[in-house]
């Protein structure tokens, strides 16, 4: 008989079982925590030595996860001893999905420095401002990376570690490779760290225009490894035995890049911390997804909503056996009801499911799944969770009751302990252990939290965050450019485009496509606005001086 989650919750989490609770101080506040939890990442990589085990699978190369934890000692060794990096340094990884990514995050958290992980799409002027910001010590990147960022290592006295270089010949003396540094058999080095040093560094976009910087700690990212596990386990319980039962080791299919919270926490360090396989894209290709997910029986595919549009759109999905997936979705972004119901009728066995997780709660947060999610497709899944607080606040942070609109607020040890250097940015989202998330929404009296509007001015494209105020700056610099808001757009597929309107100086002109390649020197691709609208009319603002781009998407676009 299935479980109510209350009743689950509480099962998985009782005295003696293995995500038994206790209370725990994390960064200075007292919050319910897994009581089994490792204390570092460091005790989930170790135990992975010696597993013949497929761990990854990438363009026709398997690697077994102790082949992994032979390069990892290795590249940690190598950081130590031929880098000099010590415990706090950070360290950069800018490349594609590939093992090397992954080789390097695991050693460069084994050792106690921190992972700053760098988005692949950015521009070098965006790359030049995560680099500085950050203060990297080493960079280690792939040849398209290398190319970007190394004037502004040079500059900065960044050395560079490079992987994969056959297409980066002859290398330049400030670029070293993988294949001369990294050498197998050397021992992981003997370094002490404990929960409270901080691990990662991933760049959100600001409102103000510059990204900040998300830190994590060792111990916030454990509890969110093994939030994530109890979360698989709860979900299951409330599965009929036809339903959960399928036969087929866990797979994973990492279709989202790592440099992401999803691809790096949820997906990526659950396969490793809990010997799941991999498989690995390189880039996303919907008909490539489905001849992987048949060929390795594939049971978990976790993206943002578009990815999944992608799949279903695929003209030969029919072709491809996609019996061995048991949940379909992820997060990023919100998924229409229409989406949630073709994926439903669409797979034999896979249901659909949702998230709500940012980068601030290391993509952890209330997840919607199976009839759950069927029935309440615009939900996000109910709260409280396991390990999670829920609340919704009024504008002098008063908690709300059921159904009343406000913003939501969440308490949980999976929380980022601040923004890189920003102190007032941290004091302002982070409130007594609780963050502001900055998204208006409900919870309905069953618990089901509904995420209904935001309050920042941010643009969520194929679970992708862009900021107007970011793209309406770039687009200042133009001389012909009188006003410009930026706003997104409902997409069925993409959740949001980007939209932009543009009243121009007199006498000045200034045609869309101009303004589209202005903007491609100076932002990632998925920030450029796909519609763009000119008028000769001052755009509609409040009395307090603010664009109304509500009144603008309506006056635009509809």
């Amino acid at each position: 008989m299935a479980l109510s989650m209350r009743e689950a919750i509480a099962a998985v989490s009782a005295p003696g079982q293995p995500f038994e609770l206790t209370e725990g101080v994390l960064n200075g506040v007292d919050y319910r925590v897994f009581k089994n939890c490792p204390p570092t990442l460091r005790q989930f990589f170790e135990s992975a030595r010696g597993l013949e085990e497929t761990f990854l699978v990438y363009e026709g190369e398997e690697w077994s996860f102790d082949e992994v934890m032979q390069e990892v000692d290795a590249l940690a060794y190598a950081l130590v001893h031929h880098y000099g990096i010590e415990v706090g340094d950070r360290v950069g990884i800018a490349m594609r999905n590939m093992p090397e990514w992954i080789v390097s995050f695991a050693a460069i958290v084994s050792v106690g420095a921190i992972s700053v992980s760098l988005n692949a799409w950015w521009t070098e002027e965006e790359l030049d401002y995560a680099i500085s910001d950050s203060g990297l010590s080493l960079l280690i990147a792939d040849p398209e990376r290398i190319r970007r960022a190394q004037e502004i290592c040079v500059q900065g006295d960044v050395r560079i570690l490079g992987a994969r270089l056959d297409e980066l010949q002859p290398l330049r003396p400030e670029v070293e490779s993988w294949t001369t540094v990294v050498t197998r058999g050397n021992a992981m080095p003997d370094v002490e760290i404990g929960p409270d040093h901080d691990a990662t560094i991933l760049y959100t976009s600001g409102t103000t225009g510059s990204p900040k910087g998300a830190v994590s700690t060792h111990g916030a990212i454990c509890q969110t490894i093994m939030a994530f596990s109890a979360g698989a386990v709860i979900n299951s319980s409330g599965r009929s035995a036809d339903e959960s039962s399928i036969g087929l080791a866990p797979c994973f299919i990492l279709i989202v890049p790592l440099f992401h919270v999803t691809g790096c926490i949820p997906v990526m360090m659950s396969c490793f911390s809990w010997h799941f396989k991999l498989v690995m894209m390189y880039r996303w290709e919907a008909e490539r997804a489905l001849d992987l997910i048949e060929r390795h029986k594939v049971t978990a595919f976790v993206g943002v909503p578009t990815q999944s549009w992608d799949l279903i759109e695929c003209p030969n999905f029919s072709k491809y056996d996609t019996s061995s997936l048991a949940s379909v979705g992820g997060g990023g972004a919100p998924a229409p009801p229409t989406l949630v119901e073709r994926v439903e009728r669409s797979f034999s066995r896979g249901r659909p499911s949702l998230a709500y997780g940012m980068t601030e709660t290391n993509a952890y947060g209330p997840g919607n799944f199976g009839d759950d999610y069927v029935h309440h497709p615009t939900s996000t899944g109910r709260a409280p969770t396991i390990v999670m607080d829920v609340e919704i606040r009024d504008s002098q942070g008063r908690a709300l009751g059921a159904d009343e609109h406000g913003e939501i607020w969440l308490k949980s040890p999976t929380l980022i302990r601040g923004y890189w250097r920003r102190d007032e940015d941290t004091a302002s989202t982070i409130v007594d252990g609780w963050m502001r998330t900055g998204d208006l929404g409900r919870i309905d009296d069953e618990g089901f939290l509904y995420v209904e509007d935001r309050l920042k001015d941010m643009i969520l494209r194929a679970g992708e965050n862009v900021y107007s105020a970011e793209v309406e700056a770039a687009i200042y610099e133009l001389a012909a450019v009188y006003e410009a808001a930026v706003f997104g757009i409902p997409d069925e597929r993409l959740g949001e485009e980007v939209a932009c309107v543009v009243m121009l100086k007199q006498g000045m002109s200034l045609s869309a496509d101009e303004l589209r390649a202005h903007l491609e020197k100076r932002l990632a691709n998925f920030k450029v606005p796909t519609r763009v609208v000119f008028t000769d009319e001052p755009l509609p603002r409040n009395a307090a001086g603010k664009f109304l781009k509500r009144q603008m998407n309506q006056l635009y676009f509809s």
